[in-house]
């Protein structure tokens, strides 16, 4: 169940690479290797951080709206399908389960803590929820495609218009509602999603060309879709994350394969990361498009592969031993994943300093690795336009 990028400086994953043909994936990752090359990397231990967050305060309540898979769901999945995830996951920060895939904050998470603002509860949580500062749509497991299946981005779009046209209706008739019209109009509408697809996609056995010409297109249409769906229903700020580098979990790496050519220097599966670089490069694109077609909107893209491979390719720099061995999982070095036997299957097993890795279960990221993606996007160095996260609560 899978949640789970060029400096907005360089743009260079920008560039394109033609029809999406075996030499353009090539020119792929020469143009990754060159702008990881280029990115600065922080100090053992540290990430780069904002300034004074005093000087970042919001000048009003920030609402969050979150739309995604895995890597943003903080318990969707458990409240909607009964799921319970026990201890390890949410060990290193909560010490009880939450929902998360993860042994603690989700990327989520941190930016919410950054906007000094409560974590997002899941829209389909009953008790215990509270939506003052919005609500979190994304469910694990979740993809564009087929859009009309739960729980697709297409109906967590329909369940936000629910969750509004109710919020409406409650104060029509002389109730009290989490958030009102100014907060809807106001909100951030984050969104990350695209990498079950991708995973989908190259899983299916479909020839490298077709994924980028075909497959990878009617994903990203069901983005834009989603945009400027919420869009015509009054949002105007928009958040939008790429996909991570496939070829670095060790989900994929733990695959049997003829011999290893296929691997970068980082130990890397190539063909799967020139694939997802191939899908932020029309992500981007996309959320050009549409800053330049809807009036008065401002989407942001931010470039998460570059941030992940950074953090693999770079980990002792961060303070990481592991950056292709998950955490929890079985089967130990190199990967320590097992198809048969997940992270809480019978028989796992889970390390004991889970900020010593980068990879949680094989798909998804440790707290400690969540950490710095978090920071290196509120660095805003990864975005495009540069805006700080914030700027949706501050005008």
């Amino acid at each position: 169940m899978a949640a789970a990028a060029a400096a907005g400086g360089t743009r260079s994953s920008r560039t394109r690479s033609g029809g999406g043909t075996a030499a353009a994936a090539a020119a792929a990752t020469a143009v990754l290797v060159a702008a990881l090359a280029a990115a600065t990397t922080a100090p053992a231990g540290q990430v780069a951080v904002q300034d004074d967050p005093g000087e970042a305060a919001c000048a009003r309540p920030p609402v969050v709206f979150a739309f995604g898979d895995s890597n943003t769901d903080t318990g969707g999945v458990a409240a909607g399908m009964g799921y319970y995830y026990p201890l390890p996951e949410g060990r290193a920060f909560f010490r009880r389960a939450t929902g998360r895939l993860c042994d603690g904050r989700l990327v989520i998470d941190y930016l919410c803590e950054s906007l000094n603002m409560s974590y997002l509860s899941p829209y389909l949580e009953a008790l215990g929820s509270d939506f003052t500062g919005g609500a979190n749509f994304a469910i694990s497991g979740s993809s564009t495609l087929p859009r009309n299946v739960p729980f697709s981005l297409h109906v967590q779009v329909q369940q936000f218009l629910h969750f509004k046209q109710r919020s409406f209706e409650l104060v029509a008739h002389g109730g009290i509602t989490p958030v009102d019209a100014d907060g809807f109009r106001n909100a951030l509408y984050l969104i990350d999603i695209g990498q079950n697809d991708l995973s989908g996609a190259f899983g299916s056995g479909a020839p490298y060309d077709d994924i980028v010409s075909q497959k990878i297109p009617a994903i990203i249409s069901e983005i834009k879709d989603a945009i400027m769906t919420l869009y015509y229903n009054g949002a105007k700020n928009f958040w939008v994350h790429g996909t991570g580098p496939l070829g670095c979990l060790p989900q994929k790496l733990a695959k049997p394969r003829a011999d290893d050519s296929d691997l970068d220097y980082s130990g890397c599966l190539k063909t799967l990361n020139n694939g997802a670089y191939e899908f932020n490069n029309q992500l981007c694109a996309a959320c050009d498009e549409l800053r330049q077609q809807l009036r008065g909107a401002t989407v942001v893209y931010t470039d998460v592969l570059l941030i992940k491979y950074d953090l693999v390719g770079n980990h002792t720099a961060y303070g990481f031993e592991e950056p292709l061995m998950a955490c929890c999982g079985y089967g130990g070095p190199p990967y320590n994943y097992n198809a048969n036997v997940s992270c809480l299957g019978p028989g796992f097993r889970v390390c004991e300093d889970g900020a010593k890795f980068v990879s949680w279960d094989g798909v998804h990221y440790t707290d400690a690795a969540n950490a710095v993606v978090a920071e290196k996007i509120l660095s805003g160095d990864y975005s495009t336009p540069k805006l700080p996260f914030d700027y949706f609560c501050k005008a």
